[in-house]
């Protein structure tokens, strides 16, 4: 895998590392808004990108903006396709009950991660193989400890 990845872009706010080492370029917002106690807007980077074959971008929530506002991504991870090229856009949603949040243009409102995929090639059976956990699904992992049981 290539320690960087050359990503062909148009962009008024190009998004940017903050620190050696991030997996998350700042994506920043393209217009100010406010949203009210429990709202979403769908807020616009002014970010377009062309992501090669293999790869995916990913939108990502802003862990600051979740701690301190409760400010999330609707949608987490969002993802932009190798072969979309339309802007960027990140549904926002204000889960605090009584503050309203303002969202300047500039403003840092989620990350963006470019990873390696996979394309699959699903092959259709009758039956999966048996695992130890089988159909076991949400929550399940834990539950016999929570039960007293030793597994």
């Amino acid at each position: 895998m290539p320690e960087s990845l050359e990503i062909p872009i148009v962009a008024e706010y190009v998004p940017a590392y903050a620190h050696p080492g991030d997996a998350g370029a700042d994506l920043r917002s393209a217009e100010s808004l406010v949203l009210g106690p429990g709202e979403r807007a769908t807020v616009g980077t002014g970010v377009a990108i062309a992501v090669p074959d293999g790869y995916a971008a990913f939108v990502m929530p802003r862990s600051g903006l979740a701690a301190r506002n409760g400010i999330t991504i609707v949608n987490a991870p969002g993802t932009v396709d190798a072969g979309y090229r339309g802007e960027i856009r990140v549904t926002l949603l204000n889960t605090d009950p009584r503050e309203p949040f303002s969202v300047a243009e500039g403003d840092r409102i989620a990350q963006l991660i470019i990873m390696p995929v996979v394309r699959a090639a699903f092959s259709s059976i009758q039956q999966l193989d048996a695992t130890v956990r089988g159909e076991s699904g949400f929550g399940s992992t834990g539950l016999a400890a929570r039960e007293g049981d030793s597994a």
